[in-house]
C-alpha cells in the first residue's frame, strides 16, 4: 500500500466536518466545528467530571514474528485563532501536526514499551498580506506503544494517546476556548513489515476470543490498502469498514460529511463575487477548494453524475455463500450469503416461495398472505439480520417491467415468513 493512498484516506477522516458550505468562517453553519476525533487536556477532562475524554486508545492483533517490524503515526489539527486586524472579523484553522515514533520489532517493544513525546510550542504569527494574524496555543501529550505476545505468531498491539497539556482546569469553554488546547480529528496509522495485520471486522474463527478481547476507546482500527491486503491499519475517530475508497471521480476533499462532490461544486459556483472573497479568506484548504472548483472542465463536472458502482469483491469472495473468507464488500458489514436454509431445503436465488408474513402483520402483510412469488436476491441490513427480496407472480403490473431490467415491485421478508417450493413451474 502507498503510504500517499493511506494519507489521502487519512485526511478524509482528518477533514471531516473541517468547514462545511457555503465554506465561510462566519456563516452560521460552521460556528460548531471540531467534533471529531477530539482528546481534550487531562486537567480539563478530570476538573469537568471526566466526561470529556483526555486520550484515546487502540488494540489490534497482528500475526507475525519477533522480528516484525512496526512504525507508528499519528496526527491531527491543532487549532489557530485567526484575526483579520482590519475587520476585526475572528475565526478558527486547522494547523495539521504529525507526531511519528521510530520503527521498533515487536520484540523489543515486547521487552519495553516505548513513549514520543507530543510537544507543539504556542505562536504568534504576524499579519499576512491579508491582514489576518494567526496565534496558536502549546500543546503536550504523548503517544505510548506497547505490545504483548499471546502466541506463537500472534501478537495485541496497543497505543495510548494522551493529551496532557497544562493549566487548563480553569477553562469551561468547550466549544471555543478549550479546544485552542485540544487534539482534533486524532487518528493513528500502523505499518508493519514481514507481518500481517487481524481484522477486527473479519477474523478466522479460532481468533474470536482473542478478537473480541481487544479494546478500542473513541477510535475504530480497520485495514487499509487494496483488498487482500494486511500490512496497513488505520484507527480513526470514526466507524469505518475495512478497505475504505477515495471515489476515483472525486477532484478533492469538500470536508463535508456524506458529501455529494456534484451537488456542491455546483453550490460554490453559484456562490458571489463577495462569497467566494470571505472563502479564500478562510484559509489555504478553502482558497484551494475553491480554486480547484473553479477550474474544472465540464467533463470533470459531468463524471461527478449519476455514477453508479457495484461495490463486490472478485469473483472467487462473490462466489463465498458462507463469508468465511476474509473478504469483505464496502458497505456491508459481512457479505450475505447466497442461499438460505429453510425448513430442509437450500432458498436461492430464483426460487419460488409462498408468504406467510408474520413480524408486523399490518393490514397490507394480510393481503400478502399466501401469496407465491420468486426470490430476486438476499440482502443484509446493518444489524446484519438477513431478508429475501421476493416479487409476486400475480402483480398485477408485472406486464409492465422488462425481468432483465427491473424487477418490479419487490417484497421484504424474513427466513420465518417463507416457505420453500422450490424451482417449479407454477
Amino acid at each position: 500500500m502507498k503510504l500517499e493512498q493511506v494519507r489521502a484516506i487519512a485526511e478524509a477522516v482528518m477533514y471531516e466536518g473541517y468547514i462545511l458550505y457555503p465554506y465561510r468562517h462566519n456563516a452560521l453553519k460552521n460556528r460548531i466545528r471540531w467534533t471529531i476525533g477530539v482528546v481534550y487536556p487531562r486537567a480539563y477532562s478530570e476538573a469537568q467530571g471526566g466526561i470529556d475524554p483526555w486520550q484515546m486508545h487502540t488494540e489490534c492483533l497482528i500475526e507475525g514474528s519477533p522480528m516484525t517490524h512496526l512504525s507508528v503515526t499519528s496526527r491531527f489539527l491543532h487549532l489557530l485563532d485567526c484575526l483579520n486586524s482590519n475587520e476585526s472579523d475572528t475565526w478558527q484553522e486547522g494547523m495539521e501536526r504529525e507526531v511519528q515514533a521510530p520503527t521498533l520489532t515487536l520484540h523489543a517493544l515486547s521487552e519495553s514499551p516505548r513513549s514520543v513525546r507530543i510537544n507543539f510550542a504556542g505562536t504568534h504569527l504576524p499579519a499576512d498580506t491579508s491582514g489576518i494574524v494567526r496565534t496558536m496555543q502549546a500543546l503536550q501529550g504523548e503517544l505510548a506503544i506497547g505490545c504483548s505476545q499471546l502466541g506463537a505468531n500472534l501478537f495485541k498491539l496497543t497505543i495510548d494517546i494522551a493529551n496532557t497539556t497544562p493549566n487548563t482546569a480553569e477553562i469551561d469553554s468547550r466549544h471555543e476556548a478549550i479546544l485552542r488546547h485540544a487534539f482534533i480529528s486524532i487518528h493513528t496509522i500502523m505499518h508493519i513489515k514481514d507481518g500481517s495485520f487481524v481484522s477486527l471486522l473479519e477474523y478466522p474463527e479460532a481468533l474470536r476470543e482473542q478478537v473480541e478481547n481487544c479494546r478500542n476507546i473513541r477510535t475504530w482500527p480497520v485495514l487499509v490498502g487494496k483488498q487482500g491486503e494486511r500490512d496497513c491499519m488505520l484507527s480513526a475517530p470514526i466507524i469505518l469498514y475495512d478497505y475504505p475508497q477515495i471515489a476515483p471521480e472525486s477532484p478533492g476533499a469538500f470536508f463535508d460529511g456524506t458529501e455529494i462532490d456534484e451537488l456542491l461544486t455546483l453550490r460554490i459556483l453559484t456562490l458571489s463575487d463577495e462569497e467566494k472573497e470571505a472563502m479564500r479568506q478562510g484559509g489555504e484548504s478553502t482558497r484551494k477548494l475553491l480554486e480547484r472548483v473553479e477550474a474544472m472542465s465540464p467533463e470533470q463536472l459531468m463524471r461527478l453524475h449519476g455514477t453508479l458502482r457495484d461495490w463486490q469483491a472478485s469473483d472467487e469472495a462473490r462466489n463465498d455463500s458462507t463469508g468465511q473468507n476474509g473478504s469483505i464488500f464496502p458497505g456491508e458489514d459481512y457479505p450475505p450469503p447466497q442461499g438460505i436454509r429453510i425448513a430442509n431445503h437450500n432458498v436461492r436465488k430464483g426460487d419460488r416461495v409462498r408468504l406467510h408474513p408474520r413480524l408486523r402483520a399490518d393490514a397490507f402483510d394480510m393481503l400478502l398472505e399466501g401469496k407465491i412469488g420468486r426470490v430476486e436476491c438476499i440482502q443484509q441490513d446493518f444489524e446484519n439480520r438477513l431478508y429475501l427480496v421476493v416479487t409476486l407472480d400475480d402483480d398485477p403490473g408485472r406486464e409492465q417491467w422488462d425481468e432483465r431490467v427491473l424487477p418490479g415491485h419487490r417484497f421484504f421478508f424474513a427466513p420465518e415468513e417463507i416457505e420453500p417450493l422450490g424451482r417449479v413451474s407454477l
